[in-house]
């Protein structure tokens, strides 16, 4: 390459990248053919004469979203960068932050949309922003937690998503498990039951946690299970929970006892959605990801780098 067609390339590209001139209008600039513009701009990317380079934090990050997506299958993963001097609250606002704005391209007018409790999903209720207006219906799938924050209970968490889309939320009046399979069944079949389960049918979107429920730090169990309870989960591998149904590490849903006494949607239907959201982070979760993933209960996930690196290498 001479000298002359060196430098017509560099101005080509000037004109291009620097001065964010259009190849039509680069082309009349110079009285020459559109398709002249483009054969040139790339040469000058292919000998060097332009070099177009990734920030190394965001290529490393979409690299981990890239490979996790492929791995498991899902449409999309964000995996938020969080410095490791980060307090919890602060990594939690970044992750619920960060999950809002998912949710937000997700979510279209028409939707029925599933919500959990737990300390993320709560985060994102806190940190979500108003001003929004959507034709959309906020529901529970799970009924309410133990000893947790009132402001991370599901349904102060369906009216927090509602008063911010500006649409109508509808709220669950039982624990999460209760006494008996008996217990259950009666609120199942209540009145005030009947429009949360029609909403149920119509879901298409959820937005859960993932909880690690037989952890012994975990007390937001304390009331539900007793210790008789929490051995047998040890002894059948359960590694956690997704609407307060138990899962082994292959994703199966497991006890009997606990899946008859469960005030939730079943694992099942949230295959059927055109979006679950699931939104979880800390390594003490990461096989409780892996079972979740493994059990194809979700099609988008938000977590941090730590837990993205952490569940790509994952070993049994």
């Amino acid at each position: 390459m001479n000298w002359h067609e060196e430098r017509s390339l560099i101005i080509v590209s000037k004109m291009y990248y620097e001065e964010s001139l259009t190849q039509n209008e680069i082309a009349k600039r110079l009285g020459i053919y559109r398709t002249t513009v483009t054969r040139m701009l790339q040469k000058a990317r292919d000998i060097g004469v332009v070099r177009i380079e990734i920030v190394e934090t965001q290529r490393v990050r979409v690299e981990l979203e890239k490979q996790l997506a492929e791995r498991y299958g899902l449409a999309e993963v964000f995996v938020v960068p969080v410095e490791p001097e980060t307090s919890r609250r602060d990594r939690l606002e970044l992750i619920g932050k960060a999950a809002v704005s998912l949710v937000d391209s997700i979510l279209v007018d028409g939707d029925v949309v599933g919500l959990a409790w737990g300390s993320t999903v709560g985060t994102m209720a806190d940190v979500i922003e108003k001003g929004r207006k959507r034709d959309i219906r906020f529901v529970p799938i799970v009924g309410g937690p133990g000893k947790m924050r009132v402001d991370h209970h599901v349904n102060t968490i369906a009216y927090s998503f509602a008063k911010a889309f500006k649409s109508k939320a509808y709220y669950i009046d039982s624990a999460a498990i209760v006494q008996s399979k008996e217990t259950r069944d009666e609120i199942m079949d209540s009145d005030y039951m009947q429009d949360v389960r029609h909403l149920w049918k119509e879901m298409t979107v959820s937005i859960i946690g993932i909880g690690a429920p037989i952890r012994s730090s975990n007390l937001v169990w304390t009331g539900f299970l007793g210790d008789g309870e929490a051995k047998k989960l040890e002894s059948e591998n359960i590694v956690g929970d997704i609407c307060s149904r138990f899962y082994t590490i292959d994703g199966v849903e497991t006890n009997a006892d606990l899946r008859e006494r469960a005030v939730a949607i079943e694992l099942e239907r949230l295959r059927e959605n055109r979006a679950t959201i699931a939104v979880a982070e800390s390594r003490e979760k990461v096989a409780s990801i892996v079972g979740a993933l493994r059990g194809d209960y979700l099609t988008h996930l938000v977590t941090d780098e730590e837990t993205a690196e952490a569940i790509l290498n994952w070993e049994e």
